[in-house]
C-alpha cells in the first residue's frame, strides 16, 4: 500500500518534489507507521527501485536468446501497466537528488541479460564473434533509451512494438544466422492482443 501510494507520488511529482506528507495522504497511515516500515523518503525510494528485480525473471525457453528477447518484452508490458514498476524506472533514469540503489538497478539487468546470452554463446546461438559482454550492456542500454522514447512519445503505449524493433535491428549481428528465422521478436497475444 506504501508503495503504491508513493509510486502515485512520485509519477506526479518526481524524487525531489515528493513528499512523505504527501504519500501519508494518500495511505491514511500514521507517521509513526509509514517510518517503521520505511524511515526516510529515499528508502522509500529505494524500495521502489528495487520492485524492477522482481521484473527481471527470465521465461524458460529452450532457445535462450528467445528467452533474452521474451525477458525484455515481458518486462516492456509489466511497464505498460504497473504504476509501481513505472515509478521504480523513472527513479532510476531521473537527474534527482535520489542516488541509491540506481547502478544496482542496472547492475542486475544486465547481470540476467549477461546470463542468458552466456548460456545462448555456450548453445551456439550466438555469432562467434559476440561479445557476451558488450551485447548484454548493449541490449540494457537500448531498452532504456526505448522505453524513454516511448514514455515520451506515447506514454509507453508502443513499447512492445518499440522493444520488437529493437530486437529485428540488433538480431542479424549477434544471432547465429541459423537461428535468426527460428526467433519470434514479436510479442506472445495476451486476452486476444498483443498491445
Amino acid at each position: 500500500m506504501i508503495l503504491e501510494a508513493a509510486a502515485g507520488v512520485f509519477a506526479e511529482s518526481g524524487y525531489d518534489g515528493a513528499s512523505t506528507t504527501a504519500i501519508l495522504a494518500r495511505t491514511g497511515l500514521t507517521r509513526g507507521a509509514l517510518y517503521h516500515h520505511f524511515p526516510s523518503k529515499e528508502d522509500i525510494a529505494a524500495a521502489l527501485v528495487d520492485v524492477q528485480s522482481e521484473a527481471l525473471v527470465a521465461p524458460e525457453r529452450p532457445i535462450r536468446l528467445q528467452a533474452a528477447i521474451d525477458l525484455t518484452l515481458s518486462f516492456a508490458r509489466k511497464l505498460q501497466r504497473d504504476p509501481v514498476l513505472q515509478a521504480g524506472v523513472r527513479l532510476t533514469v531521473e537527474q534527482t537528488s535520489f542516488s541509491e540503489g540506481k547502478v544496482v538497478a542496472y547492475q542486475r539487468s544486465a547481470e540476467v541479460v549477461l546470463a542468458l546470452l552466456a548460456e545462448a554463446a555456450e548453445r551456439g546461438e550466438l555469432r562467434p564473434d559476440a561479445d557476451v559482454g558488450d551485447v548484454a550492456d548493449l541490449v540494457v542500454g537500448a531498452f532504456t533509451g526505448v522505453q524513454l522514447m516511448s514514455q515520451i512519445y506515447t506514454e509507453r503505449r508502443d513499447l512492445l512494438h518499440r522493444t520488437s524493433v529493437l530486437w529485428r535491428c540488433l538480431l542479424p549481428g549477434i544471432a547465429a544466422p541459423e537461428l535468426l528465422p527460428h526467433l519470434r521478436t514479436a510479442p506472445e497475444p495476451v486476452d486476444g492482443t498483443a498491445k
